[in-house]
């Protein structure tokens, strides 16, 4: 194993082994505190520009397969290990954690005191950083962290978008399903277009599910463009980044939020908030797990939930026709918002998880009850 070493823009150095490709990396540096899902994690492409540091001490012990991604390869910037298993033993594994990251030209690095990172950014908050295995001079690497762009101000969804307007046609062949269908007494599914910021795989797999006729959309496709299809609904993803810089969506919600039910989830409930009025700001060090306590205020239940996100709305912008929904338990931000008279309404969390939990699989429900109330009309 290569020499590989981890810088932050506050001058702290780690060094380790590399594993999976050599090169060097600029990203946020972040932390997951979830104990499985990492396959997940490397796929979502709401990690676009983030070097992620998991938590737990010993990540790689199942493999990859093909039937947990999120999407088509491996999409952070680099990964951050305690200690990689260099001993896969899953069933359905296809590779090794180092042979995937090797094949997608990722960098990761193991032996590092993940410990310390994860302190220091629960203090001083996400970082910019470089991660290495070519320059290995403390100083260098130290410089061109600062010097890094970061995450601010920067549209990188438009790094992870599809080209184009597509039929959803990929099947879930895997051993189960998330969720159930919600379709009554013979109705055909709701076509639904979503607009695609980064949408993990398993949103699409839950919104057909359920019931939806699914057909998926750039993040950048025009009202006009969406209304042509006439959709019954329309979906907002998840994606990576900040969520200020991306105007033309935002412009685009507003046009769509008096002609069709809608749900966003992550991403898309930062632009559909900013569409209704709302701000958004950034969180010290963000949200990224699979363990978040969520109050829902109208069931008055707590939902545990899966997150990755590193903005949130401000509550106190929220016009008086919207009303939050969801909070989060930790640290009080917003997790959830609704319009009180059109049908129209999003999530700061991931209902979809995979590998779970699956507290929250009913919004896909109640995106499937608006349709049908608005199909009713």
């Amino acid at each position: 194993m290569a020499r590989a070493k981890l810088a932050l823009e506050n001058g702290m150095v780690l060094p380790g082994s590399s594993f999976g490709a050599d090169g060097e990396s600029l990203g946020e540096v972040v932390f997951n505190t979830s104990m499985t899902g990492y396959q997940e994690i490397m796929t979502d492409p709401s990690y676009h520009g983030q070097i992620v540091t998991m938590t737990y001490p010993e990540i790689g012990n199942y493999g990859v397969n093909d039937e947990d991604l999120e999407s088509d390869r491996p999409r952070l910037a680099g990964f951050a290990v305690r200690q990689l298993s260099r001993r896969a033993s899953n069933y359905r594994q296809t590779m090794k954690v180092e042979e995937y990251f090797a094949k997608h030209k990722i960098i990761g690095i193991e032996g590092i005191d993940t410990r310390t990172l994860v302190l220091t950014i629960r203090e001083k908050g996400a970082m910019k950083g470089v991660l290495s295995t070519t320059d290995l001079d403390d100083s260098s690497l130290v410089e061109k962290a600062k010097r890094s762009p970061g995450l601010v101000g920067r549209d990188i969804a438009k790094d992870v978008m599809p080209p184009a307007i597509r039929k959803w046609t990929d099947a879930n062949d895997a051993e189960w399903r998330f969720t159930a269908s919600r379709l009554q007494n013979g109705e055909k599914p709701f076509k639904v277009t979503a607009l695609d910021f980064g949408m993990k795989w398993n949103i699409g797999r839950c919104l057909v599910e359920t019931g939806c006729d699914l057909t998926i959309a750039p993040g950048s496709a025009t009202a006009s463009d969406i209304l042509s299809g006439k959709p019954e609904g329309v979906f907002i993803s998840n994606g990576p980044g900040d969520p200020e810089p991306l105007g033309y969506a935002v412009d685009t919600l507003k046009k769509l939020i008096p002609e069709t039910p809608i749900f966003g989830i992550c991403l898309g409930h930062q632009l559909l908030g900013q569409a209704l009025g709302a701000k958004t700001f950034k969180l010290k060090f963000g949200h990224r797990g699979a363990n978040q306590p969520v109050l829902n205020y109208k069931t008055e239940r707590v939902e545990i939930t899966t997150q990755n996100h590193g903005f949130a709305i401000d509550e106190k912008s929220l016009p008086s026709d919207v009303e939050p929904t969801h909070i989060n338990l930790n640290d009080r931000t917003n997790e959830g918002l609704r319009h009180k008279t059109l049908p129209v309404f999003s999530v700061q969390y991931h209902p979809e998880a995979s590998s779970g939990p699956h507290d929250s699989c009913y919004l896909f429900g109640e995106f499937i009850d608006a349709m049908r109330q608005r199909r009713g009309k």
